[in-house]
């Protein structure tokens, strides 16, 4: 962001939003419009991981979750190493507000790196607190712990799927060896 005389300036649009900087009267303030903390605004610029994998591929589990109410849909995908069960990387793509953007970028930061049991563990209070969300848009960061759970959900139901048909897992691989 760029800073003039102490003020930051953020592109028009943003401000309608109420992505204006902390204490500025713009229209957005003037109506009663709470401004976004700055994580907010930065994982909405600058959003990490968005794309999107390959979904039939079997080490990878995708989460599609949408809330009527905002009409705010998320798709996040985990890539998960078969050896460790660690998820190796994540991405997203979400139709919706800043607030929703933002949850989702920061669920695939968390994500990357950890044991799908410990992702598990990430509740949306975590990621409202992070992005010191305000009470109106608690349900963006319901939609990222959705979102974690439905695509390890979906990564295990493909393994399930797999061991059905005969394939080894790779434990019962180990054994025989």
């Amino acid at each position: 962001m760029l800073r003039a005389g102490g003020r930051r300036l953020l592109a028009p649009g943003l401000r309608r939003l109420g992505f204006g900087a902390a204490g500025e009267a713009g229209p957005a303030a003037a109506a009663g419009a709470r401004a976004y903390h700055e994580r907010v605004v930065d994982h909405y610029n600058n959003p990490r991981n968005v794309g999107s994998f390959d979904k039939e591929d079997p080490n990878v589990g995708t989460g599609l979750v949408g809330a009527p109410a905002c009409g705010d849909v998320m798709k996040l995908q985990i890539r998960v190493d078969e050896e460790s069960g660690k998820i190796v990387d994540a991405c997203f793509k979400t139709f919706g507000c800043g607030s929703a953007i933002a949850s989702s970028s920061v669920a695939t930061e968390w994500v990357k790196g950890k044991p799908m049991d410990e992702v598990l563990t990430i509740k949306n209070t975590e990621i409202a607190k992070h992005l010191s969300l305000p009470p109106v848009k608690l349900h963006c960061s319901m939609l990222a712990e959705d979102a974690i759970k439905a695509a390890v959900k979906d990564y295990e139901a493909k393994k399930a799927k797999m061991g059905q048909k005969g394939e080894d897992s790779p434990s019962e691989k180990a054994a025989e060896a």
